[in-house]
């Protein structure tokens, strides 16, 4: 006789704690999606106010004097396939929507980076938890989002930033980590406080840590635009999702296109507006 097969189903826990959560907590959530929206549609609204030719004539004129003429010449060729292409104003709700959930991760990533490089108690709780983040695939923690927040904006929000969070975080506590201590007890031991070593000495020394964690939070919030697409955030992804279900691959390919053109704007922007942060002499 064969024993009694077990079964252990999350569904019939999680489904009532998310249903207790929509009764109860109900207005939390939705203060939570209408700040949410008015965040990315007054970014929308500021993006596509201003004529494309015009807006990408500034930012082209920002990067020359910020960063260099490479970076300028590389954000006009960027801008302008998205425009050639026929998605402005669909590149321009990426750009918010990666814009948004690349700042909430860097807000929670970096702080939390820096209290495990403090404390390593800390840093081991936290890491199982970056695994199961990193592992887990998005449609599992999506599900719940969706019940919570409808379709929209906000789920595909939350499914961003649980992507990006992970890798800003580890690569924060590993450049904290290589800051030599005697560089700390140098600012200590000239009555410096425990915020001006972290953002005069320990910061500019873990600077290009830092900025392959934000490349790789950039790189993946636009990973995750896709599947936005698919739970109705619109943007680059409605129209991947968009060639997918008709089977158009001119459509699709266009857009997949105008998504790496948007992250190597992004990542080239953001990094050499970031570098220009001079480091400490390390002698």
């Amino acid at each position: 006789m064969n024993p009694p097969l077990l079964h252990f189903s999350p569904g019939a826990f999680l489904a009532p704690a998310v249903d207790w959560l929509n009764t109860n907590l109900h207005p939390l959530f939705s203060a939570i999606s209408y700040m949410v929206e008015s965040v990315l549609s007054g970014i929308e609204a500021a993006l596509l106010f201003v004529p494309p030719y015009a807006l990408i004539a500034a930012v082209v004129i920002i990067a020359f004097f910020a960063v260099s003429i490479r970076t300028a010449i590389l954000a006009g060729l960027c801008l302008g396939f998205c425009l050639i292409v026929g998605f402005w104003t669909a590149s321009m709700q990426t750009v918010a929507l990666v814009t948004v959930a690349v700042l909430i991760s860097v807000l929670i990533a970096f702080p939390l980076g820096v209290l495990c490089s403090r404390y390593k108690t800390l840093a081991a709780v936290v890491r199982p938890i970056l695994d199961v983040m990193q592992t887990v695939p998005p449609w599992v923690y999506l599900i719940p989002a969706v019940m919570i927040f409808s379709l929209g904006r906000v789920p595909a929000i939350i499914a961003t930033i649980v992507y990006g969070i992970p890798p800003m975080l580890r690569l924060t506590t590993l450049a904290f980590n290589q800051v030599p201590n005697e560089f700390r007890e140098l600012g200590s031991a000239i009555g410096a406080d425990a915020r001006s070593v972290l953002w005069k000495i320990e910061i500019p020394l873990a600077k290009q840590t830092l900025l392959v964690g934000l490349n790789q939070c950039i790189l993946l919030s636009l990973a995750m635009v896709v599947l936005a697409g698919l739970v109705g955030a619109g943007g680059l992804g409605a129209e991947v999702t968009r060639g997918l279900t008709r089977m158009e691959m001119g459509l699709g390919l266009r857009a997949g296109l105008a998504i790496v053109a948007v992250a190597l704007l992004l990542d080239r922007l953001s990094r050499g507006l970031l570098d220009k942060t001079p480091a400490p002499a390390s002698h």
